[in-house]
């Protein structure tokens, strides 16, 4: 158990780990697999509304299958305990909340079978620190009065701050369909289960107003791609249509939250192409859209702040780099303070107290793997008490360098390279490292990914091709369509543009990629098959219309063709598989068995194909492993691959 993690130190120490005073090392030594591919030592830190009790999730490495744990930590007394341990095998826990000052709710995923398939449900667990009771916020008596067992139980749409007896679920289970919520009120003492908002038909979500009344419904047309905003006065009053627009359009409007006003709400539309944030008073009959922030060349993907006080509006974390942005002075201090005793990282203010005296900080960057810090106002202190990589010392890490390059059509790609420290001024070994998605993006941010490569020894790109999202409207459609294309040859375009700079060395470049990186990098072996030494994929597509046929059984199918497009022979001819004989350099497919994003079945076939015509093909598929190597050991099992692959290879 690493209880160091969790140990309140000073502020001084923060600063020495942040910014060390000594030269850092010219070159960095081989770290293990182990410090780059575990799960964090330390996770998910909650605050609670008194700011009395500190809830993380932390690693368990003296299990004999490492995994996440709850532990709680007294702020004044500084006793730490664990409240209770939890079977990985049976559930794993990704979320912590405090419901009031007694409960904290726990977030958790189980395995399950429905309609006789395998798949994951969530649940949602309450713990009373007073007795130590434990217990399912839905109780077997509640879920009598659904038509079905809920799925998903864990989406929670109001903390009723000033009623800590109940919280509003957003959960199906009162209809017939499954994919339509309803809003339930939930005793966390008694179990009792009152509906507050029934299902309407094709409402995906529910959003309540700071007088905690559901107000928003979000509707999204099943057999086309509009969606819907409307607003009612009251729950399950008449319904009033804000606005309608298709998905990726000029015209979406997605509702962020209200100000305490219960008719000025605060929404993120399109301003120049780009994403902004505005605020619109619902009693104006025009809906006039106010701008209150924009980039000039960003999207402004922001989540927008309240003050626990007064409920009020006071700024938004946005922007590709998540800054802050308040109108609040008094918080607009704060963060002036943070900064001055924490100049080298990006500072998240992740929670408050109910007061406001004391609160959470997360310290970041990209050399920087993650600092929790306790702040007490009143004291006029703040202090480390975690650190999210205990294995990870910064001065072993390398900053990336944000560069552009143009497309061979002239559009400008922006991306980041990563050097391994100390790098010889020559051509180095390569990793091509397109993002998966392929609507994410890549930022200036601690990335394991890149660090491990870089610590290896290899130089690091990470492109934001055509279709990637944050640079605007334009930029991120135009990869709709686009698989196999110039979202291809971006990535193309990027491994040329290194070779002719002479930061790579023509004859050692290896394309590395997850999910939708993993479609790029073979893709890339197959378009350019003596551009690259070798593919790695990590739940990588191989069938392109293999991905939008089995969308059929999804309510996503429309967005998927609107995305990927429904030409079926355009499609296949558009994937690795059907390419398959062009690939001539080793390759590593990894894959989980329990991958509910990017099915198994897209490796094993691929793996049979490349097989039957002799290819150089190493597949390792990981029993029960989803796709984003929530379990420790999964994620050890596949960077160990990937590093003895890369040591052949590369």
């Amino acid at each position: 158990m690493k209880w160091i993690s969790i140990l309140i130190t000073t502020l001084v120490l923060s600063q020495q780990a942040l910014a060390a005073e000594n030269t850092p090392p010219k070159t960095a030594p081989k770290l293990p697999v182990e410090a780059f591919a575990s799960i964090p030592d330390v996770s998910t830190v909650k605050l609670s509304p008194n700011g009395k009790h500190i809830a993380s999730l932390i690693l368990d490495d003296s299990a004999e299958e490492p995994h996440k744990i709850v532990a709680l930590f007294n702020t004044e007394t500084g006793q730490f305990h664990i409240p209770l341990k939890n079977d990985h095998e049976r559930y794993t826990i990704f979320n912590l909340t405090w419901a009031s000052d007694e409960i904290l709710l726990i977030a958790a995923t189980i395995p399950s079978k429905r309609f006789g398939k395998n798949a994951n449900e969530s649940l949602l667990i309450k713990y009373n620190i007073k007795t130590g009771d434990v217990g399912s916020v839905l109780t077997k008596k509640a879920l009598k009065r659904f038509k079905f067992n809920p799925q998903f139980q864990h989406h929670i749409i109001d903390l009723l701050p000033k009623d800590p007896q109940h919280i509003l679920l957003s959960v199906a289970g009162f209809s017939e369909r499954v994919n339509e919520d309803s809003v339930v009120k939930v005793n966390l003492y008694s179990g009792r289960v009152s509906p507050e908002q029934y299902y309407r038909e094709h409402v995906i979500g529910w959003m309540t107003d700071q007088q905690h009344k559901v107000r928003i419904a979000t509707y999204r047309d099943p057999d086309t791609t509009e969606y819907r905003t409307y607003v009612q006065d009251d729950a399950n009053g008449d319904l009033r249509l804000l606005w309608k627009n298709e998905a990726y359009s000029e015209d979406s409007v997605i509702p962020l939250g209200f100000d305490v006003n219960p008719n000025i709400l605060y929404v993120k539309a399109y301003h120049q192409g780009y994403f902004a944030i505005f605020k619109v008073d619902l009693k104006d009959p025009t809906l006039h859209k106010e701008l209150v922030f924009s980039e000039d060349s960003s999207d402004v993907n922001a989540q927008l702040l309240h003050s626990n006080i007064t409920r009020e509006a006071i700024g938004i974390v946005a922007g590709i780099d998540n800054e802050y942005h308040f109108w609040d002075n008094d918080y607009k201090k704060l963060i002036k303070r943070l900064k001055a005793a924490l100049p080298d990282t990006q500072n998240y203010l992740t929670q408050f107290s109910k007061n406001e005296r004391r609160y959470i900080v997360f310290a970041t960057s990209p050399t920087q793997p993650g600092l929790y810090l306790f702040g007490d106002r009143d004291a006029n202190r703040l202090e480390v008490i975690a650190t999210k990589y205990s294995q990870l010392n910064p001065d072993f890490l390398v900053q990336p360098q944000s560069i552009r390059y143009h497309a061979r059509d002239g559009l400008e790609i922006p991306s980041y390279l990563t050097l391994p420290k100390g790098a010889p001024n020559k051509p180095l070994p390569t990793i091509i490292f397109p993002h998966g998605g392929p609507h994410s993006y890549v930022g200036e941010e601690f990335d394991y990914w890149a660090q491990f490569f870089a610590n290896r020894g290899y130089a690091v790109l990470q492109m934001n091709f055509r279709g990637s999202a944050g640079y605007g409207l334009e930029f991120t459609t135009a990869g709709h369509k686009n698989w196999g294309k110039e979202m291809q040859t971006d990535v193309e375009d990027g491994t040329r543009y290194l070779i002719d700079q002479g930061i790579a060395d023509p004859k050692r470049i290896c394309i590395v990629g997850a999910s939708y990186g993993g479609y790029a990098a073979m893709m890339g072996a197959a378009m350019t098959p003596d551009l690259y030494q070798c593919v790695i994929s990590f739940a990588g597509v191989a069938d392109a219309e293999d991905l939008v046929k089995l969308s059929r059984f999804y309510t996503s199918h429309e967005m998927t063709k609107k995305v990927l497009g429904d030409d079926y022979n355009d499609l296949y001819k558009r994937s690795p598989i059907y390419h398959a004989d062009k690939i001539n350099v080793p390759i590593l497919l990894i894959h989980g068995d329990n991958d509910k994003v990017v099915q198994v079945s897209q490796s094993r076939d691929m793996y049979r194909k490349l097989s039957s015509l002799d290819k150089q093909v190493e597949y390792v598929e990981i029993d029960n492993a989803n796709h984003h190597l929530s379990n420790n050991q999964h994620r050890l099992m596949t960077f160990r691959a990937i590093d003895n692959f890369l040591s052949k290879n590369l």
